[in-house]
């Protein structure tokens, strides 16, 4: 096998690993339902990780125990004008929306980080203090990513 074509396959590899990195989310915002979600800032502006505000659901429930490790589905109840978690199950439900999340100290469904400007992450950091809800897309799979933070 010539260098060259040696070169394009190692492109196209690192094209598809990309594509499979960012699928779930990019499936989320592209064919997934808007749902507003309580969410709480858990962190500040960490300077080594750049620009971001790190984001907590309470109405999100958490694995009680480590055992619940593993993909679990978290299905969401309306309650009032926003939407909350149920609690976590192995087994994906059979209709309505439910958030596909990673478990093992706590819940991981892919809606946790906001990336953003550092200005536009300070002001997040202070709304978030003051009340706020996010908006989150969720596909048919349960992917989810979020699309934007608002004053509650």
């Amino acid at each position: 096998m010539s260098r060259t074509v040696r070169v394009v396959v190692v492109c196209v590899l690192q094209l598809v690993l990309v594509g499979a990195a960012v699928a779930p989310s990019l499936s989320a915002r592209v064919t997934g339902q808007e749902y507003v979600l309580e969410v709480a800032p858990v962190d500040p502006i960490d300077p080594f990780r750049g620009a971001y505000v790190t984001l907590d659901y309470p109405g999100l429930v958490q694995p009680e125990e480590p055992r619940e490790e593993g993909t679990v589905f978290v299905p969401l109840v309306q309650a009032g004008d926003v939407w909350r978690g149920g609690v976590p199950q192995r087994d994906r439900p059979s209709s309505g929306p439910y958030l596909r999340c990673e478990a093992d100290f706590r819940l991981r469904c892919g809606i946790e980080s906001l990336f953003a400007s550092q200005e536009t992450a300070r002001r997040l950091e202070r709304q978030l203090a003051e009340g706020a809800v996010a908006r989150v897309k969720v596909d048919g799979r349960g992917n989810a990513a979020v699309v934007g933070v608002e004053p509650r």
